[in-house]
């Protein structure tokens, strides 16, 4: 969330900058000079807005947060890669891998959804995605005992209506 921050304040940034030079070229009739600022401007501002919808979202995740884990590993079903991450929130809303959001429930029944979750002693296995793409995310949760991976359980159905499979406990 931090990345997507900082981005979204640097792209504010040299939006002001570039709509203050479009300002000071066309005061001094320097026309093609401003012209080319007015359109780096509009371009910034195009990102500037992207970057706010991401953080707007990201946000959403945070306050919303089911399961906060440190890291996780994530595979998907058209490649046979699999990466690490780090500050991954799951939430009612989706999941924040990073600064990469995925949001479930929002675009329909096209859309992402979040299709299973299993809990065993040291991992959460969430697996979610639309028709074409899956996408599998393993979560070290270092939870110590069953009652603890109940609770967890319970919140998930409660929050996203998944039951959740709990396994090898």
């Amino acid at each position: 969330m931090q990345a997507i921050r900082k981005r979204r304040i640097g792209y504010a940034l040299l939006f002001v900058i570039c709509s203050l030079a479009t300002g000071w070229f066309a005061v001094k009739l320097m026309v093609e000079a401003a012209i080319i600022f007015a359109v780096i401007s509009a371009v910034l501002l195009v990102f500037l807005i992207r970057e706010s919808y991401l953080l707007y979202h990201a946000n959403l995740i945070w306050n919303n947060c089911i399961l906060a884990v440190p890291s996780a590993i994530i595979s998907t079903s058209f490649s046979n890669e699999k990466r690490e991450v780090e500050e991954i929130i799951v939430s009612t809303f989706g999941i924040l891998i990073g600064n990469k959001i995925y949001k479930w429930g929002m675009n329909g029944i096209s859309g992402v959804r979040l299709k299973t979750i299993e809990i065993d002693r040291s991992w959460i296995f969430l697996n979610f995605g639309d028709d074409d793409k899956t996408v599998r995310v393993e979560l070290l949760h270092g939870m110590a005992d069953t009652e603890e991976a109940m609770e967890i359980q319970q919140k998930f159905w409660r929050e996203t209506g998944i039951e959740s499979v709990v396994r090898d406990w």
